[in-house]
Parts: C-alpha cells; sequence; structure tokens
C-alpha cells in the first residue's frame, strides 16, 4: 500500500473539517492528516487531536493574494512531505471529500494504491446543492450522502487534487501547473461548501470572509443550490461517463490544462450506493 498524505488550510470551517477529519482520517489514517489554521487568532479544534496540526500567520487579507499565498504555501508543505518519504499527497479544502465509487467494493487508499500516476490525478467534480422542500439542514446525526442526493457535474471541482511528486498547484487546486490533467474512473470530488443554505447564509454573515472579498464568488457559486432544486436531475452512471470524456478532450482556451465542458449545467441524481460512505 502507498503511503498518502492528505491536506488543507482552513479558516472559520469547523462544520465541514469536523466532517473531513473523520472521513480522511477513516480512509488514510489521522496520523496522515495535516491540517493549517489561517491565522493565530484561531484554535485547534479538540477533534483534530491524533492529526498533524498547525496554525499558521494569516495569509493575505484579499481573496486572489490570499489564494497564491495559500498555494504556495501548500505545495510547499506538499513537497517537504514527499521528502519524508509520502508515495501521494492530496490536497484539497476542507468542504472536499475524494470517495471512491463503492460499486468497486475498496476504499480511498487501496484504490490510490493500484494507480500508477506520473503526476497528478484527478477526481470528477460533483457540486453538491440542497434541493429545497425536499432536503433538510445538514447534520452530524447522519451521513452527509444520505441527507443530499443532487450535484452538479462541475469543471471546477475535476482538480489535480493528488500529486505523486512536487510540483505547483493554482489556485484553489484548479490545476498543476506545467502540467497536463488525467481524469481517473470511479473516483469523485465531493463539494459540500454550498450544499446548505442554512450554513450558506452563515458564511454570507461572516465579517471577516466579507472583509477578504468572499461575498461575490459565494453569491455566485451559491447557484447550485438553485440547480439542484430547480433542474431535471439527469442519471448518474450515463451522465458521468459522458462528463469523463467531455472534460477529457474539451479545454479553455485560456487554459489548456484545465476541463471544459460546453457550460452545460448537468445536475444529477446520487446513487443510493453512495449513501453510507460520507
Amino acid at each position: 500500500m502507498k503511503k498518502i498524505a492528505v491536506l488543507t488550510m482552513v479558516r472559520n470551517d469547523e462544520f465541514f473539517l469536523r466532517k473531513w477529519v473523520e472521513y480522511y482520517g477513516r480512509e488514510l489514517g489521522q496520523e496522515n492528516l495535516y491540517i493549517y489554521y489561517d491565522g493565530v487568532d484561531q484554535g485547534i479544534d479538540d477533534f483534530c487531536q491524533g492529526t498533524n496540526a498547525f496554525v499558521h500567520p494569516k495569509i493575505g487579507t484579499q481573496v486572489v493574494a490570499a489564494e497564491k499565498g495559500r498555494m504556495k504555501f501548500l505545495s510547499e508543505k506538499a513537497a517537504e512531505l514527499f521528502a519524508k518519504g509520502y508515495d501521494l499527497v492530496i490536497g484539497v479544502d476542507a468542504d472536499e471529500y475524494i470517495v471512491v465509487d463503492p460499486r468497486l467494493g475498496i476504499g480511498l487508499r487501496e484504490f490510490l494504491s493500484k494507480k500508477d500516476i506520473d503526476v497528478c490525478l484527478s477526481p470528477l467534480g460533483l457540486d453538491f446543492g440542497q434541493k429545497i422542500d425536499e432536503e433538510g439542514d445538514l447534520s452530524f446525526e447522519e451521513t452527509f450522502l444520505s441527507q443530499r442526493h443532487y450535484a452538479q457535474i462541475g469543471t471546477r471541482y475535476t482538480k489535480p487534487s493528488i500529486i505523486a511528486k512536487p510540483c505547483r498547484w493554482g489556485s484553489g487546486f484548479h490545476r498543476v501547473k506545467g502540467h497536463n490533467f488525467h481524469i481517473a474512473p470511479d473516483l469523485y470530488l465531493l463539494h459540500f461548501g454550498y450544499a446548505d443554505s442554512k450554513i450558506l447564509e452563515e458564511r454570507l454573515g461572516d465579517a471577516d470572509r466579507v472583509a477578504q472579498g468572499w461575498k461575490n464568488h459565494i453569491y455566485k457559486r451559491s447557484r447550485t443550490i438553485k440547480y439542484a432544486t430547480e433542474k431535471k436531475a439527469r442519471y448518474f452512471d450515463r451522465w458521468t461517463r459522458f462528463a469523463r470524456i467531455c472534460q477529457t478532450w474539451c479545454r479553455p482556451p485560456y487554459a489548456l490544462n484545465k476541463p471544459a465542458m460546453f457550460e452545460m449545467r448537468i445536475v444529477v441524481r446520487i446513487p443510493d450506493r453512495f449513501d453510507n460512505v460520507l
């Protein structure tokens, strides 16, 4: 089995970080989790016990500059982890969870250990929304995937999150500079940042996020709830197969190492086989 680390940087994101620690700790071992709190005004949460959690001076005050600094920092930390003997390093935000299709009957570590990865590997991105009037507030009383069933197939979340050697991630982990990306079959990145209207309202009311310039970004990405509520849900297996092919061959002219999908807004219903994965 390969030795795999996963890292993230967080600020004011306890809800999703708790699930992040729970999920990746189970899949990869808590000793292989690396968490960096962005700002010395934060304390390390109790549920991070057993992980490698650190408080770091705040990186930047505006979203664009801060994000570039954050990716430079995390890319350097990933390089340090390779020097310590890790075979793979995963970089994700605290509201992103990379999962293997349960029909394979294997976990994330076993799946990745079987892959021959040159530089990087991408899961297919699924941006979860909340179907209003059908789905209530997210709770830890049940698994996330038994509470949320609708996601937009999103090119923004088909990220080269998994790397096999030191390299430089672009902003938001959306690309690896100087390298192409490769989408793995049966592997998904589940983004839950805009999957709950209550949490979204709290983020919009977070003075710290607003001061950094996140307000317009949050409004724009919150459309996922509208899509999940209003758009007809498509058949998961058929449309995710199509999306992998499309995103592999279609690229935006301004960034040939990012996926494209003709601005198609496809919502799929997640099969019940995923209910207990996350």
